[in-house]
């Protein structure tokens, strides 16, 4: 039982870390229907930026940890600006292959500049994090990833349900049409999208990295499992990515802890098949009928 507790608490602290990143993928695709292919890639690019800024500028953690933030943020401003605003108007295909051509890009970068190997951040959490239920012991990265996890998901339903930019977001992402036409600044949207999107993929690379070490080939593979927690809560559903996530979530853990380690990577992509089968529009997404 309290091998079960244990690896229940880690699945929940690893499948909100899904959640909250693959609740950015979900936002760009409801706000301009782009899937972002370069998604593990911002993910790894916030691990490697709080790793400088915390073992070679030697920053306190917690100013690292903001300008870390404040960096993947501006990060998705400039991505949009740069790379995706251009490209407004044109086949959406071609925006799909440029997030393809970023994520090569970005790969690229972080290889030519820390290489392949495999970078550890400096212990600094704290003791008190340890979580004891009965006996099982909860080490206190799991616990920051549910602590971080929970507190994000909080700000952001504030954020959506009671800013002016929140509300402008939910408008363009039901019908942009309409947004547009009611005087919503839709680029600025597309802007704020990938900034947020940026912003959450810097924080769970940063705590991913913590869990499993910084590498770049390994958070780009991360990074794609936020194609099966998408798919399982609904490509267009906000709330559905955070239930997928800590379902995803959840189903590694247990399957690393009582059948295999070597599974618990196929396990997300199992799901997304069945799904696929199953249930094509997610568990929460919106079935679309064309008549024909």
């Amino acid at each position: 039982m309290d091998f079960f507790v244990q690896l229940l608490v880690n699945g929940l602290s690893v499948g909100f870390l899904y959640g909250i990143s693959a609740m950015g993928f979900v936002m760009i695709f409801k706000s301009s229907s782009v899937l972002n292919f370069a998604h593990g890639e911002l993910l790894a690019i916030g691990a490697y930026i709080f790793l400088v800024l915390a073992t070679e500028a030697h920053l306190p953690i917690y100013g690292a940890f903001i300008l870390t933030m404040l960096a993947c943020f501006s990060l998705g401003f400039i991505v949009e600006k740069l790379f995706l605003r251009p490209l407004i108007g044109e086949p959406l295909i071609f925006v799909i292959m440029l997030t393809v051509g970023l994520a090569a890009m970005f790969k690229g970068l972080i290889l030519l500049i820390w290489g392949g190997n495999l970078h550890t951040f400096p212990d600094f959490l704290p003791e008190w994090l340890t979580l004891t239920w009965g006996g099982a012991t909860v080490q206190p990265v799991y616990t920051l990833a549910l602590v971080a996890g929970v507190t994000f998901l909080a700000l952001f339903g504030l954020f959506f349900k009671f800013s002016s930019q929140g509300i402008y977001m939910r408008s363009v992402a039901d019908n942009q049409r309409a947004a547009l036409s009611l005087g919503v600044n839709v680029k600025n949207v597309f802007a704020l999208s990938w900034a947020i999107a940026a912003l959450v993929a810097g924080l769970s690379g940063i705590i991913l990295g913590i869990i499993n070490g910084v590498n770049v080939h390994d958070l780009s593979a991360i990074g794609l499992k936020v194609f099966p927690v998408v798919i399982l809560g609904g490509l267009d559903s906000i709330g559905g990515a955070i239930v997928g996530g800590l379902i995803i979530g959840l189903l590694e853990t247990l399957t690393g802890g009582y059948i295999s380690p070597s599974l618990r990577d196929v396990v997300p992509y199992i799901v997304l098949v069945v799904i696929l089968m199953l249930k094509p529009y997610g568990l929460f997404g919106q079935v679309e009928i064309e008549r024909v």
